[in-house]
């Protein structure tokens, strides 16, 4: 009888990928994501719903599931109640965690390398409920309770459709700006960063074949490309495949614009996601992932063709959310 697999967050950047992928491996696969999705392929059902309800999930649940993919977030209030529970329904859960809780001491960044959780000197940040906070709190949890059918996965920044990420910036500050023959601002300080961008098809590979290996229970693994570029190079890969030009600032300009154009978002969110992330050099080190999973580095996508892949892929008559902060502060340079 074939397997029966959860995906939680079944239409991102990554889910978009592994779900076709397990049913290629013969699982049954139950996406759910809050968008409308039909499948193709008779082993696949979605699900329009919201699995942060708990009803919902007690609902889901309830299906028996052999194996649970959970790209959700989680912020810290959450996480006593959500972890436990995935790991009692089902028998090998994957938990999504990030790139994001590296600190920066180490490069390569490898598995073992020093979380930001337990190494930074930022007193605001350790206490926070940032991003890279609660995604090690996650992880603390898995590894503190007595079930060991889990596996941890960090991926580094990935880009996938509709999903075009240049330093901070996500798709409507970058592919939207450039379709509408608008510049865009970035941070002089990242220029030279080293940055590691990975294809969504290629974690979601990742993933799919982690998923019931023995061996990647109890583990963590970075899934990733090893191939890392500075934000200028990736900034000259957008400049030629959709002429986006790059205006670069002071990192003060920019975040002042992030922190205007983002009015709901916590100030100390947007800085410290550059600060403490796209500001950190990011070569990463992959080669437990592929190592567990029989994958090359040379069969990995190549960023460029991945963006151009991705970027070509866009629709043309999307409409974007137009960031007049971003186009006053371009103006009044002039």
């Amino acid at each position: 009888m074939s397997k029966k697999v959860l995906v939680l967050g079944a239409t991102g950047a990554m889910g978009r990928y592994l779900v076709p992928y397990l049913a290629e491996m013969g699982y049954l696969v139950d996406g759910v994501s809050v968008e409308d999705k039909v499948s193709d392929l008779p082993n696949v059902n979605y699900i329009k719903a919201n699995a942060k309800d708990k009803t919902v999930l007690a609902s889901l649940l309830k299906n028996g599931y052999d194996g649970i993919v959970d790209f959700m977030w989680y912020p810290t209030g959450e996480l006593p109640f959500a972890v436990p529970r995935f790991l009692d329904h089902t028998e090998h859960y994957i938990f999504l965690s990030s790139c994001r809780v590296y600190d920066d001491l180490e490069h390569p960044v490898k598995e073992t390398s020093p979380r930001l959780l337990d190494s930074t000197k930022d007193v605001l940040l350790r206490n926070s409920d940032d991003y890279s906070i609660y995604k090690a709190r996650g992880e603390n949890i898995l590894n503190g309770l007595p079930k060991k059918n889990w596996t941890i996965v960090r991926p580094a920044t990935t880009y996938s459709f509709m999903r075009y990420q240049l330093v901070t910036l996500e798709a409507a500050n970058t592919v939207g700006r450039a379709m509408a023959g608008k510049a865009v601002v970035i941070p002089e300080q990242a220029r030279k960063v080293q940055a590691t961008m990975s294809w969504g098809g290629d974690v979601a590979q990742m993933i799919a074949r982690l998923l019931f290996c023995e061996e990647a229970l109890r583990e963590t693994y970075s899934v990733t490309t090893s191939e890392h570029h500075s934000w200028e190079e990736i900034a000259d890969y957008y400049k030629d495949i959709c002429n986006l030009k790059a205006v670069w600032v002071d990192k003060e300009d920019y975040l002042g614009i992030l922190f205007r154009s983002m009015p709901t978002v916590s100030e100390l969110a947007i800085r410290w996601q550059l600060e403490y992330a796209r500001l950190f050099e990011r070569v990463m080190d992959n080669s437990k992932i592929l190592a567990a999973t029989g994958m090359k580095q040379e069969d990995l996508m190549p960023l460029y063709d991945g963006l151009k892949l991705e970027i070509f892929r866009c629709p043309e008559n999307h409409v974007w959310p137009v960031n007049k902060v971003m186009d006053e502060y371009l103006a009044s340079m002039k």
